[in-house]
């Protein structure tokens, strides 16, 4: 059988390299390498939401890949693609390193220069071990299909744009269809997600920025169970604390909430920071909140540019969703579209701010009426998306069942 290998390099030398030698192995069949950490998950999101038994056995991650640096990368394909076999290739061989990638999930390592007989040895063994794995599991597609939950990252375009209640609304979906779902503020700032849904909890993100493990239990602790079901993970409340959570924090702490959840629905905020960074780059859709006026619509511009420019996310996977929106304006979505060169949600929130006050002001948004068109718009958002579950024998927007939810707007594209 042969032994499905996927290069993911940074470095157009070393990936000459490293395929040439692939290539030379006995029953390897290496595939098209991928050249950046970005393109890595959404290359295995994409296989495992075919099949699991499309995903390579192994995967070589060389040392200089980016954005997301290695060891980092490494633990969140072993959270989520727990049957991928993982080899770092790298200069430095030393205890350390090599204790360091074991705890991120890696399953061999690999000095540079690259040595055949080496490289065929890790290959094969990893390999067997990935075989071993899928055996073990048996068929187990249900065991697999769940291989790390839904990310929906929701940004402002500015500050006031409706953020933290799309953000609310999108998880209230998701949990009232009965998907498990977790509501992260990672606006660390100035985060009211509490404030809205009328929360006073003394623990916060921050206390998870310092552990490098985090288990199931820790991970119980800092979050709070609201009445809704939801799982909350808030901002803390000195917001100065906030600098505690570092990009590398933020993705640790991201990864090990979709391990325990189907959906997780992380607020960003309006302002760009390493934590939020590093959520929007890691998330399955990435959700930018404007409103349609020329100042809003000129920060969703900019942020998309930026976001480009920072490698955090490109134009065409960022999905612009059109907050106030009424007929009458001058900027529709499809102009915003244009002009940002984003994807563009299907559905527009429309402007109603009267029947929200109430709500916003007793701190109770949960308790929305039903009837609202707000409310109602934001869920048929978070229908569009895939975060709620469909009935038995319903199709969801004329998508087939099977869907578990978790391909995004951008993934739909590919």
């Amino acid at each position: 059988m042969p032994i499905r290998i996927l290069p993911a390099v940074g470095d157009a030398d070393a990936i000459r390299s490293l395929t040439t030698l692939l290539s030379q192995l006995p029953d390897a069949e290496p595939v098209a390498p991928v050249v950046d950490s970005t393109q890595l998950i959404d290359t295995l999101a994409r296989l495992a939401a075919e099949s699991v038994d499309e995903l390579p056995e192994v995967v070589v991650v060389h040392e200089r890949i980016g954005p997301v640096p290695a060891l980092e990368l490494i633990r969140e394909v072993a959270l989520r693609f727990p049957a991928v076999g993982v080899i770092l290739v790298t200069t430095d061989v030393s205890p350390g390193l090599f204790a360091a990638a074991m705890d991120s999930g890696a399953r061999g390592l690999v000095g540079l220069p690259l040595s055949y007989e080496e490289l065929g040895n890790r290959v094969q063994a990893v390999a067997q071990w990935s075989t071993g794995v899928r055996r073990h599991l048996g068929h187990g597609a249900d065991v697999f299909s769940g291989v790390g939950g839904t990310v929906v990252t929701v940004s402002g375009a500015k500050g006031g744009v409706g953020a933290t209640v799309t953000a609310i609304q999108l998880a209230l979906a998701a949990q009232a269809s009965g998907r498990a779902t977790a509501l992260i503020d990672m606006d660390l700032q100035t985060g009211d997600v509490g404030s809205f849904l009328d929360v006073q909890f003394r623990r916060s993100v921050v206390d998870l920025a310092a552990i490098t493990d985090i288990s199931p239990r820790v991970l119980a602790d800092a979050v709070f169970r609201h009445d809704t079901g939801l799982a909350l993970l808030l901002a803390p409340g000195d917001g100065e604390r906030g600098e505690e959570v570092t990009d590398r924090a933020a993705r640790q702490i991201v990864s090990a909430v979709r391990s325990r959840y189907e959906v997780v629905v992380v607020d960003c905020g309006a302002q760009l920071t390493g934590a939020s960074a590093a959520a929007v780059e890691m998330a399955d859709t990435a959700l930018l909140l404007t409103t349609p006026d020329v100042v809003a619509v000129r920060a969703a511009k900019r942020t998309v540019r930026m976001w480009d420019r920072l490698q955090i996310r490109k134009a065409e996977e960022t999905t612009v969703v059109v907050n106030r929106h009424t007929r009458g304006t001058e900027i529709q979505p499809p102009l915003i579209q244009r002009i940002t060169g984003t994807a563009l949600a299907g559905t527009a929130v429309p402007a109603n701010f009267k029947e929200l006050q109430s709500a916003v002001d007793a701190g109770r948004i949960h308790e929305l009426d039903s009837k609202s068109v707000v409310k109602q718009a934001l869920w048929a958002l978070a229908g569009e998306l895939g975060l709620v579950r469909v009935p038995e024998g319903a199709h969801r927007g004329g998508r087939p069942r099977g869907d578990r939810g978790s391909v995004s707007l951008r993934r739909r594209k590919e």
